[in-house]
C-alpha cells in the first residue's frame, strides 16, 4: 500500500515518522537525563552539600542567670529538636521550670574528648537552680551545651539553613505560603496553565498584584536543579522537571523541600534559606512557634526578601504581609476576623544581627586554614563538621563594642583640625580589629576583622602594623628577668631611670626618640616610666638590658622574626599583627607561659570520625614571678596611667593592659579570664592623630563591659602573686611635701635591705631632686637600697649589636601630659654593692 502511494505522500509519511522518532528519542533522553538529575540530587542527605561550622560549646553552671527559654533557644541553634527522641544532634523538652537535654548520635559530645550525657536543668527565679544527670540522677555543678551552627562552607554562597520537616511547619505557615505563591498547589500536577495565562495577562496589563506564572513546584525545580539564567530553554526544562517531580515525589515531600530551599533574605553576610532559619533570624523562634502574622510575613518575603525586608522597609513589609493575610482570607484559609487582627499586629522582630555578629572574618580564616589542611575537592564533596573555639555571646559583644567604640572615635576625629595639605575631605573611615583569647588555653573567642565585611573583606586582625607602645611590656619584662637569671644590672619596678632628651648610638647609627609633647620628667622609677609610657626612659632601659634579649623574648612569645635589635624595637617600630600581640600577651596573663592562639577544635565527618584535632602550643617564656611583676605594673597603667580611661568609662573589675600609638592606636589588656587586643587605624597608613588611649581603648572598654555581663565571664578574679614575690613598703621621700609611703612588689631576694642610715640619706637626696627638678628619683644607675638593689657602676650594660642607619624615631611618642622635670645625666655617685641572689623559682602548685 505504501508502495502504491505517490512519492510526495511517502515523503510526508517518512518525515512524520522521523519527527515522531526524534521526538520520542528526545523525550526519552530528557526523561532519563532529568530522572538521573533528580536521583543524584535527592540521593542521601539532600541539603548536606556543605560543611557546617560550629561555635564552641557553651558552659552553664548552677547559680548563673539562665531561663528555660534561653537554653532552649541555644539548643535549637545547635540543631536540637523539641520532643522525646534523641536522633540527630539531640533533643530537648521543656516542662515548666525543668528542661531535659538528650544529646544524639551526631552530637559534638558523642565520642569526642568532651562527654556530656542526658541531663535535667531546673530553674528558679531567672537562675539555673540545679543540674542532674538523667542516667544516674547525680547532681552536677556545670554542664556544656551543644555548639551552635555559625554557617556552612564550600557551597555556592555563604548560606545558613535550619532543616525542618513538613510536620514541623505550623498550619498557618503552610497556608500563608500557598496563599502567597500557589493556592492550587495540592490540586495541580506541577504546571498550571491557569497561572501561566494569568501571568501573561498580568504582564500585558502591568498588574503587579497578580501572582507569577511559576507554580511552587516549578520554583523548586528552578532553584533546586537549574541555573538562574532566563531563557526559553531553561523555562522548558523547568516545566519538564516540575512534571517529573510530581510523578516521583509526593506533595508533602515537594513542599518540605521548598520550605528548606527558599531564599528569605540576609543575616549579616550570610544568606538565609528556609523557614526554619528564617524563623530564628527574624523572630528568634522555632518554626513551630510562629504566629499567624509572623508566618504571613515570612511568606511575604518569598517574592522579594530584600525588597520587603522588615528591617530596611518596615512599611512595605507590613503592606506585603497584610496582602498575604487578605489572600488567606479570600481562599478560606483563615477567618476574616483572624486576618484583620493579624493585619493590625506590629512587627515584633528579633534584634537585627548586623555585620560582624556572625564573624564573617573568622569564617574566612577558618576556610583558609581548612584549605591548607584538606584538598578543596574533599571539602566540596564531603560534609564535614568543623568545631571552632568561637563564643557567639562574646562575638556579639565584640561586634556591639566595635560599633559603640568606633562611634566615639569618629566623633573625636571630627573635632580634629585637618592637617595642612590634607584633602578637604577624608572619605575613608578608620578601620578596626578586635581579637579575644582565653589567656589560659589560647582559644580564640571573638574576632572582628573590620568595621563592615560588606564594604571591605580585608582582615585587620591578620594585618601587620607597628604596635607602638603596646610592645613596651616586653622591654620591661626582659629587664625584670634580671631578678631571676643573674644578669646585671638587676632591675626592679623601683629602679631609677633618667627621662631627658637623649641621642642613642648603635653601630654608627643614631636614634632620637621623643616623649609625648616633648615633655620630660627627669628621674623616674621603672613603674612610673611604664605607667606614663615614657619613650626616652624606655629606650634607656632597653639599652641597659640589651636589644637582642628583648628581641629574643618577643620571638619566644610568638611574634614574627622580622624584629630588629635596634633602639626603635623598644618603642614598637617593627610590625606585628593584632593576633600576634594577643598571643604574646598570654605570657603575662598566664603565669609566664605562652599559649599559641588556636581557633579550630576538631574536624569530623558525618559519621563522627575525627579527621583533624588541634593541639595546644605551650612553652614557658617568663618566670611566673616576672610575669606577676609585669601584671602588677600594667594594673597601674589602667588604674592611674595612660589607660586610666578604662576606669573613667566605668569598667571597675581587676584588669591590666597597655596602650600603644604609632600611626595607629592600640590597646592590649586582660582580666583573669579574657585577653583582648584592639587596633584602630587607616588602611592607607595615614596618621590616625589619636593616641591608643583615645582610639583603641574605648573599643576595648566597651567590649569588656559587655563581656563581663555574660554568665561564663562574670567571675573576674584578682591577680594573685605566686610564691617568691614580696611586697615592701618604701618610705616617703623627706624632700617631697605630702608624699606618703608607697608599696612596691619585688622578686624575693631583690627587695630593699633593712632600713639604714644610708637609706635615709639616699631618700633625702632623692626627695631633693624631686622637689627641684620635678623628677621622681635619682638618675639612672643610682639605685639606692631603699628603692632597688644596688647596681654595678655605670648602671647599664653595653647595647647589643644593631643595624646602623636607624636614625629616625619610627614610633610617635606616647604618654599622658605631665609636669616638666629637670634633666641631669649624673648628679651623684652610684651606691655600690651586689644584690642578694634571688631564690630558685618555686614549683607551681
Amino acid at each position: 500500500m505504501v508502495l502504491g502511494m505517490p512519492r510526495w505522500q511517502r515523503a510526508i509519511l517518512m518525515a512524520g515518522f522521523l519527527v515522531v522518532f526524534a521526538g520520542t528519542t528526545f523525550f526519552a533522553y530528557l526523561y532519563l537525563h532529568f530522572s538521573r538529575l533528580i536521583d543524584e540530587r535527592m540521593g542521601g542527605e539532600v541539603f548536606n552539600h556543605a560543611s557546617m561550622v560550629f561555635s564552641a560549646p557553651t558552659p552553664v553552671s548552677v547559680g548563673q542567670p539562665w531561663t528555660p527559654e534561653r537554653v532552649a533557644s541555644r539548643l535549637r541553634k545547635a540543631l536540637y529538636s523539641e520532643g522525646e527522641g534523641a536522633a540527630g544532634f539531640g533533643s530537648y523538652r521543656v516542662r515548666g521550670d525543668r528542661l531535659e537535654i538528650r544529646p544524639g548520635p551526631a552530637s559534638f559530645f558523642e565520642g569526642g574528648p568532651m562527654r556530656e550525657g542526658p541531663a535535667a536543668l531546673e530553674f528558679h527565679e531567672g537562675k539555673l537552680a540545679s543540674i542532674s544527670s538523667l542516667e544516674g540522677g547525680s547532681s552536677l555543678e556545670g554542664y556544656w551545651l551543644e555548639p551552635e551552627v555559625i554557617t556552612t562552607l564550600f557551597d555556592q554562597s555563604r548560606a545558613k539553613r535550619r532543616l525542618v520537616r513538613y510536620d514541623d511547619l505550623p498550619r498557618d505557615c503552610v497556608d500563608a505560603v500557598l496563599a502567597a505563591e500557589d493556592h492550587r498547589f495540592f490540586s495541580h500536577h506541577g504546571v498550571s496553565l491557569y497561572r501561566i495565562l494569568g501571568a501573561a495577562v498580568a504582564d500585558i496589563r502591568a498588574d503587579e498584584r497578580a501572582q507569577g506564572g511559576s507554580t511552587l513546584t516549578m520554583q523548586l525545580a528552578r532553584t533546586f536543579f537549574l541555573s538562574r539564567r532566563k531563557t526559553l530553554s531553561r523555562k522548558l526544562e523547568e516545566i519538564f522537571l516540575a512534571l517529573l517531580m510530581e510523578q516521583r515525589l509526593s506533595k508533602r515531600q515537594i513542599f518540605e523541600l521548598y520550605a528548606n530551599q527558599t531564599y528569605l533574605g540576609q543575616r549579616g553576610s550570610f544568606s538565609v534559606y528556609g523557614f526554619g532559619e528564617a524563623a530564628d533570624a527574624y523572630f528568634n523562634k522555632d518554626v513551630k512557634s510562629l504566629t499567624l502574622p509572623e508566618a504571613a510575613l515570612l511568606a511575604a518575603l518569598i517574592r522579594g526578601p530584600n525588597l520587603y525586608s522588615p528591617y530596611k522597609n518596615p512599611k512595605r513589609a507590613i503592606e506585603r504581609r497584610n496582602w498575604v493575610l487578605h489572600r488567606m482570607s479570600e481562599d478560606g484559609l483563615v477567618s476574616a476576623a483572624d486576618a484583620e487582627r493579624a493585619s493590625e499586629a506590629p512587627l515584633q522582630l528579633a534584634q537585627q544581627n548586623l555585620e560582624g555578629s556572625q564573624a564573617p572574618f573568622f569564617v574566612d580564616m577558618v576556610r583558609d586554614q581548612l584549605l591548607a589542611q584538606f584538598p578543596e575537592r574533599d571539602l566540596v564533596s564531603h560534609s564535614f563538621r568543623i568545631y571552632t573555639t568561637l563564643d557567639l555571646d562574646l562575638q556579639r559583644a565584640a561586634s556591639d563594642a566595635v560599633r559603640a567604640g568606633m562611634t566615639e572615635v569618629d566623633r573625636e576625629l571630627a573635632k580634629k583640625k585637618r592637617p595642612k595639605g590634607a584633602p578637604p575631605s577624608e572619605p575613608n573611615q578608620p578601620q578596626v580589629a578586635l581579637v579575644t583569647l582565653d589567656p589560659h588555653t589560647g582559644e580564640l573567642k571573638a574576632f572582628v576583622g573590620g568595621r563592615d565585611y560588606g564594604v571591605s573583606q580585608l582582615d585587620h586582625v591578620l594585618a601587620r602594623r607597628p604596635p607602638g607602645s603596646s610592645f613596651k611590656p616586653f622591654v620591661y619584662a626582659a629587664a625584670l628577668n634580671s631578678g631571676v637569671d643573674g644578669s646585671q644590672p638587676v632591675i626592679t619596678p623601683a629602679t631609677i631611670l633618667m627621662d631627658e632628651p637623649t641621642t642613642f648610638t648603635y653601630e654608627g647609627g643614631t636614634y632620637d626618640p621623643g616623649n609625648y609633647k616633648q615633655e620630660y620628667h627627669g628621674a623616674v622609677t621603672v613603674r612610673e616610666a611604664l605607667n606614663q609610657s615614657l619613650n626616652v626612659a624606655t629606650v634607656r632601659l632597653a639599652e641597659m638590658v640589651g636589644y637582642d634579649r628583648i628581641r629574643k623574648l618577643a620571638i619566644e612569645a610568638g611574634m614574627n622574626k622580622d624584629l630588629l635589635a635596634t633602639p626603635a624595637l623598644a618603642l614598637g617600630a617593627y610590625v606585628a599583627t593584632p593576633l600576634e600581640i594577643a598571643g604574646a600577651y598570654t605570657v603575662f596573663a598566664n603565669d609566664g607561659q605562652y599559649v599559641g592562639p588556636r581557633f579550630i577544635l576538631a574536624v569530623n565527618d558525618t559519621s563522627g570520625r575525627n579527621l583533624l584535632e588541634s593541639s595546644e602550643t605551650r612553652r614557658q617564656v617568663l618566670d611566673s614571678r616576672v610575669s606577676y611583676l609585669m601584671v602588677n605594673l600594667m594594673e597601674s597603667v589602667i588604674n592611674n596611667g595612660t589607660a586610666a580611661g578604662v576606669r573613667s568609662r566605668g569598667f571597675t573589675l581587676p584588669a591590666a593592659g597597655k596602650t600603644g600609638t604609632s600611626h595607629d592606636g592600640w590597646f592590649a589588656g586582660f582580666t583573669s579570664n579574657l585577653l583582648a587586643v584592639v587596633w584602630v587605624g587607616y588602611d592607607d597608613d595615614r596618621d590616625l592623630r589619636l593616641t591608643g588611649g583615645a582610639s583603641a581603648l574605648p573599643v576595648w572598654t566597651e567590649f569588656m563591659k559587655r563581656a563581663t555581663q555574660i554568665p561564663a565571664y562574670q567571675k573576674v578574679e584578682d591577680f594573685t602573686p605566686p610564691p617568691g614575690v614580696v611586697t615592701v613598703e618604701l618610705p616617703a621621700s623627706p624632700g617631697v611635701p605630702g608624699e606618703a609611703p608607697r608599696q612596691e612588689v619585688f622578686i624575693e631576694g631583690t627587695e630593699p635591705r633593712s632600713p639604714t642610715v644610708l637609706e635615709g640619706v639616699s631618700h633625702g637626696i632623692s626627695g631633693l631632686f624631686r622637689k627641684i627638678f620635678g623628677g621622681s628619683s635619682p638618675p639612672p644607675g643610682t639605685a639606692s637600697p631603699a628603692s632597688a638593689p644596688a647596681t654595678r657602676p655605670g648602671g647599664a650594660s653595653q647595647p647589643s649589636p644593631a643595624r646602623p642607619g636607624d636614625t629616625t624615631n619610627n614610633n610617635p611618642p606616647e604618654s599622658r601630659p605631665q609636669k616638666k622635670g629637670g634633666a641631669l645625666k649624673k648628679i651623684f655617685s652610684i651606691f655600690k654593692g651586689r644584690p642578694k641572689p634571688a631564690p630558685p623559682a618555686p614549683e607551681k602548685q
